[in-house]
């Protein structure tokens, strides 16, 4: 049987290139059959990456069959899984997020959790020396994953660890990491042919706070002007998307890369006092900006306060 290789729903790139990198190992280098595969759309970063790279997107799954082999890589929430997914035989999870739990799985499995800005760069520690096969394709995969989840270094979650692995990618490829950064990040930020419920869908997470359901967006972008020109529909559109993923609240932080600031739209009381309470911030309109907030995962999921 096929082994699955997939991360999240809603693909950004370390959940898209992941995929593909680890079935590359596990068919090159492990003698296996293993095919990536998505769970929805990419963003618009992960298909520069596909683009750039020249490499097939992968096909899109809505579910998978009981007994179906998997690999998960970059999550190990079931909430940001396929339905079925407990049904499924999950054989590994690679990832650098915290621990959820509510997986099953069929038996022991290879499972590991770094903490590390990137799955890629757990891939490539995980290779050893195989790491030195990888053709460029793979090295210039694993290397836009590590650079889209730090924010080429800015993000409070790179390590060292990353950003050595980076630049040697770099090294090996004669890529100029700046200059490559800012093509991908240029992709990210051009988001003018998506509608407003999939920009808040875009690159989001759910999460429980003492009961109340939030879907938390994070929009990373060098412009954040042509997000924030959208406020009012953004806003007037919060509500439809919750209601249709059976959240209490829509969350939208629009992380300005370059700045290294973010804006949290503030369309309700709720949200407002959110901000206040999580944020020590001062609300007085219908936006507010947080000076040094970059990382959903260490600086707003876990600040979060009701």
């Amino acid at each position: 049987m096929t082994t699955l290789v997939f991360g999240h729903k809603s693909p950004d790139t370390d959940s898209t290139g992941s995929a593909i990198l680890w079935a590359w190992y596990l068919n090159e280098i492990k003698g296996g059959d293993a095919e990536a595969v998505l769970l929805g759309e990419p963003n618009t970063e992960a298909a520069f990456l596909l683009k750039h790279w020249e490499l097939p997107k992968p096909r899109i799954i809505e579910d998978v069959e009981a007994g179906q082999i998997c690999v998960v890589v970059d999550t190990n929430n079931p909430a940001e899984l396929p339905a079925s997914i407990n049904d499924a035989d999950v054989r590994a999870i690679i990832d650098h997020h915290r621990i959820v739990g509510g997986l099953e799985t069929k038996g022991p499995i290879d499972m590991t959790v770094r903490p590390l800005a990137c799955t890629a760069t757990i891939m490539v520690d995980l290779m050893g020396d195989d790491a030195a096969k990888m053709p460029d394709w793979a090295k210039g995969t694993a290397l836009t994953c590590i650079l889209s989840d730090t924010l080429e270094f800015r993000s409070p979650t790179t390590t060292d660890h990353d950003r050595h692995v980076a630049e040697q990618l770099a090294n090996d490829l004669g890529i100029n990491i700046g200059d490559y950064a800012a093509q991908m990040f240029a992709a990210k930020s051009d988001v003018s042919a998506f509608s407003d419920a999939e920009l808040l869908r875009m690159d989001s997470k759910e999460f429980d706070l003492d009961g109340t359901k939030f879907r938390v967006s994070v929009l990373e972008t060098t412009a954040p002007a042509a997000i924030l020109d959208r406020k009012d529909s953004l806003m007037a559109s919060m509500g439809d998307v919750a209601r249709e993923d059976g959240v209490d609240q829509v969350l939208l932080f629009i992380v300005d890369i370059l700045n290294e600031e973010a804006t949290l739209l503030v369309p309700n009381d709720m949200v407002k006092a959110i901000a206040e309470k999580s944020f020590a911030a001062d609300v007085s309109g219908d936006a507010v900006v947080l000076p040094g907030i970059m990382s959903r995962k260490k600086q707003i999921i876990p600040n979060l306060k009701l």
